[in-house]
Order: C-alpha cells, then sequence, then structure tokens
C-alpha cells in the first residue's frame, strides 16, 4: 500500500543563518565561513571586491569572504546499477552473464528466431483428444463424403445419362438414316417396296419417332426393356407378353414407352400434348402422321388396358390404326403412368420425295 508522504524539502535550501550541505547523503547545517572537506573556497579579494567585501573583483555574496561552490552528492552506485537492469528482468525473463550482442535491431532478431523456433519445437502442448471428439469428427467426414458421394449422384443421373443417351441415340439415328438412304429409282407415291417384316428381333432399331411441338426425335427399337433399350435415350415398342401392332400393319394399336425424366427422357413433356399435336413416325419406306386425340393423365402401372388394339378409355369406336405413347407420372417417380393416343392420319412413302408437312421446316 502506498501512503501519502509530504514533499521533502531540498536539502540546498537555504536556512535563516546558514546553508545545509549534504555530503555522504547527510545533512549539516554550516555556520556562515564554515566550510567542508574538499570545497573549494574562492578568495575574493585577489581579484577584486563587491559591494560588501574587499578585494581586486569583488567578493562573495557576503563580502569580502570567500566564494564557496557546494559540491553535488553523487548516486549511490546500487542507484546506478539499478538503472542499468534490462527491460526483460521486469518481465521475468532470465538473465545471464553474457552480453547481448549487436544493438538494437540484433537483439530484436534473436528475439523473434527465439520465438519461431518455439513455435516449430512444438511450443504449445500437445492436447490429446477424447474419444469423443475424435468420434464427432469422424462422424463429420463421413457426413461431408455422403453429402459428396450423393450430389455426384445427382448430378450423374439428371446431367450426365441425358448427355450420354442423347449421344448414343443420335448416333443410332444416323446410322439408321444411312440404311435407309435410296439406291435410286423415279419419285412416285408407288407402295412398291419390300414388304415389312410381321416380327423383329428384341433390341432391334427400325423406326424413328419424331414430335414437332416437343422437338423430339428418337429412334424406336424392338422391346421395352429398361438397360438396353429406354436407358439408352431410346423409345421401345411393346411386344412378347404385351405384344402392340406395328404401324404399317392394317389395324391396330402402335403402342410406345419412353422415360419422362434421365436417361434422355424423350417422353418428358408428353403432357403438354393436345389434340390435334401431330407424331410422325419414319420407317425405311414410309412417313406415318398421327393426330394427337385424347389423353389419359394417370393410370396404375398394371393397366395394359391403355396398349390394347382399342383402348377403352381412348375414345376410339372400333379398330384402326393407333399409337399409344406411355410414360411415368408425376416427374421423378414411377408411381403411375400416363398415355397419350392418337389416330394415323397419314401414310406417306418415302418414293414420293417430300417429307410431311409436320416435319417441314417454315
Amino acid at each position: 500500500m502506498t501512503a501519502l508522504r509530504p514533499e521533502r524539502s531540498s536539502p540546498w535550501e537555504s536556512q535563516p543563518g546558514g546553508d545545509w550541505d549534504s555530503p555522504g547523503g547527510e545533512s549539516v547545517y554550516r555556520q556562515p565561513g564554515e566550510g567542508l572537506p574538499g570545497e573549494r573556497l574562492h578568495d575574493g579579494g585577489q581579484h577584486g571586491s563587491g559591494q560588501q567585501g574587499g578585494g581586486q573583483h569583488g567578493g562573495g555574496p557576503y563580502g569580502g569572504g570567500a566564494e564557496r561552490y557546494p559540491v553535488q552528492p553523487q548516486p549511490d552506485s546500487s542507484d546506478t546499477l539499478a538503472l542499468r537492469v534490462p527491460r526483460g528482468a521486469a518481465f521475468g525473463a532470465v538473465l545471464t552473464d553474457e552480453p547481448l550482442a549487436g544493438g538494437r535491431a540484433a537483439r530484436r532478431r534473436a528475439e523473434q528466431g527465439r520465438r519461431r523456433g518455439a513455435r516449430r519445437g512444438g511450443g504449445r502442448p500437445q492436447v490429446k483428444e477424447s474419444a469423443g471428439i475424435i468420434a464427432v469428427r469422424v462422424m463429420g467426414e463421413l457426413f461431408i463424403t455422403l453429402g459428396v458421394v450423393m450430389f455426384l449422384f445427382v448430378a450423374y443421373q439428371l446431367w450426365w445419362t441425358n448427355v450420354a443417351a442423347d449421344s448414343y441415340a443420335n448416333g443410332t439415328a444416323k446410322t439408321l438414316e444411312q440404311q435407309w438412304a435410296p439406291s435410286g429409282g423415279g419419285a412416285g407415291t408407288s407402295k412398291a417396296h419390300p414388304a415389312y417384316p410381321t416380327s423383329i428381333s428384341p433390341g432391334t432399331k427400325f423406326a424413328i419417332i419424331y414430335i414437332p411441338k416437343l422437338d423430339v426425335m428418337t429412334p424406336i427399337a424392338e422391346g421395352v426393356d429398361k438397360a438396353s433399350i429406354l436407358d439408352n435415350g431410346l423409345v421401345g415398342h411393346y411386344t412378347g407378353a404385351l405384344e402392340t401392332a406395328f404401324p404399317w400393319a392394317a389395324t391396330g394399336n402402335f403402342a410406345l414407352a419412353g422415360h419422362r425424366n434421365t436417361h434422355g427422357e424423350p417422353f418428358r413433356y408428353i403432357n403438354r400434348l393436345v389434340p390435334g399435336d401431330k407424331v410422325v413416325v419414319e420407317t425405311a419406306y414410309d412417313y406415318y402422321t398421327y393426330t394427337v386425340t385424347s389423353t389419359l393423365a394417370q393410370t396404375s402401372p398394371s393397366d395394359v388396358s391403355v396398349i390394347a388394339p382399342v383402348p377403352p378409355e381412348s375414345g376410339f369406336k372400333g379398330p384402326g390404326q393407333y399409337i399409344t405413347l406411355t410414360t411415368c407420372t408425376p416427374e421423378f417417380t414411377s408411381t403411375y403412368r400416363m398415355a397419350v393416343w392418337g389416330k394415323l392420319t397419314e401414310d406417306l412413302p418415302k418414293s414420293s420425295g417430300r417429307k410431311p408437312q409436320a416435319l417441314q421446316s417454315g
């Protein structure tokens, strides 16, 4: 605790009738004219006199006497040593007998080097982590990894499958067009061409479907196998136990299936088709144009009546040349099925040299 301290008068303040001196740190009162050992006395008689004393140059302030020059007290050696203590000692630094080499900049660089060395050498103590912290870290890393995997899976499903399927479908369509290229002969409306087959091997590509309103152009393959046909961006023709007619048949229902989402998604927007829209099927020798008549927004996946020769809910009254497009609904699910029906309105031979009006641009 620091108490209030009164100010001490200077040991050199004059006292009435005498002077104070402090030789050796002790205050001593002297009468006028009394000297101290080691004190220089200056005789004023030889150099003159002052106003009150004799001498050639004048005397001291008391006249005629010798002038006194007080000797200043010298600081104790312990005080001098205290002033030279390095600053680090005030903060608990360890002092050594070896002096620091160089100036202030050198000492600063040396201190910085020691600090860097402490950091590299593991100056901070290593704390052993508990099992709980390790478990939380592992779980966090697993969740991050799972999130990345899920993101990549979604990107694969929604983007890459479409890229791959579109590439495959476009290549297949070009191959078919090359196979169907005319080898010569005159133009006309005659149906004089080789007969169409009554059956086709599963997986065979035999036609191309166009939906101008939706900008769809995709090859048609025999069968509705998911891995080999639908997942490659192709449209499948119902066959086998669910056998349906070919477009060149005299009567029947040409029923097709395609993905609504991912893997090319050729039937994604068939829900936008309305009565009067056109669907064109190109084969080796003909263009078959169908006009949309009705739509079934939702039905059970097991409802095979939608692909019957005369679908009950299509509005058709008797046998004819029909087309049915089926796909999953709602989007990104396979809970239900959607169906779009159409009726053949034009059969245009390629030998005519013309394309259907629905495929003519402009």
